[in-house]
């Protein structure tokens, strides 16, 4: 793996420096990467994305492992550098993992087709949400998700209903998957040290979760979650609110499994 001073090293000699505006803040603590390694359960073999490699530290290791590693990387610095330390042993798409930032990239869908994959990164603080609820929402092939990212959206992530950090992202993760916490990483990790605090989590989909498009459940929620202080009743229409929902409650205060309930009610009147 990387040291601080080898990463330091790769973009001095390049006459690079860490772009803030790309969230690039380079994981440098080898033991944090192994965790991050070892919560994917990478296997020989494996096909891996890795969004926002830097200079390859993660991605080294997870050749190192055995995977089959699909990286995308929207500086073109980092990627040449990516490049000339792995060459072909890593498949490298320059530029944005998402398309219109809201859905998998097209040349990222054309490379991992109808393949099994994970996503095993540490993810750009712009990238993080849209791509987890893309993979959790609409690709059924995505194993599952190991991702470094800042905690403040970990805690959105696995929030509970009733609380400010309770959302859409809560929602969905609850309803399609699991969550794992791995491990809260400070930032003494990284350089440049970034101001907030990171962690990884670890999302495992539900392959019977049983929702009907989870796509159109996703915007459903989305939907409500606009004007998450209104009522449902004034949202929706009180004559829509469907039966055993208490029109006067906020979306907020609703659970997953309720706002699931609401939803499937909701489908079968239009069917």
């Amino acid at each position: 793996m990387q040291t601080l001073k080898e990463i330091k090293h790769l973009l001095e000699c390049r006459g690079l420096r860490p772009r803030y505006r790309l969230g690039q803040n380079f994981l440098h603590d080898h033991n944090q990467l192994r965790k991050i390694v070892a919560a994917a359960g990478v296997e020989p073999g494996d096909l891996v994305l890795e969004v926002g490699p830097g200079t390859g530290t993660l991605t080294e290791a997870l050749v190192e492992a055995g995977a089959d590693v699909v990286a995308a990387e929207l500086d073109p610095e980092m990627a040449a550098i990516v490049e000339g330390r792995l060459g072909d042993r890593v498949r490298l798409v320059v530029g944005d993992c998402l398309d219109r930032r809201r859905h998998l990239a097209p040349e990222l869908l054309e490379i991992l087709g109808d393949r099994p994959f994970r996503l095993v990164a540490n993810l750009p603080y712009q990238a993080a949400t849209p791509l987890m609820m893309d993979l959790l929402t609409r690709r059924s092939n995505c194993l599952g998700q190991v991702a470094l990212i800042q905690k403040e959206v970990a805690d959105r992530l696995a929030a509970p209903s009733g609380g400010r950090e309770y959302g859409p992202i809560s929602v969905l993760t609850a309803t399609l998957g699991s969550i794992r916490r791995v491990t809260v990483v400070p930032p003494g990790c990284f350089w440049p040290q970034p101001k907030v605090t990171s962690a990884v989590v670890a999302i495992t989909p539900d392959p019977a979760h049983g929702v009907e498009d989870p796509e159109a459940f996703g915007d459903f929620v989305g939907d409500l979650f606009r004007t998450r202080r209104k009522q449902i009743g004034t949202i929706l229409g009180r004559a829509n609110v469907p039966e055993g929902i208490d029109a006067a409650l906020r979306p907020e205060q609703l659970d997953p499994a309720a706002l699931l309930a609401m939803y499937r009610a909701m489908r079968a009147s239009r069917d």
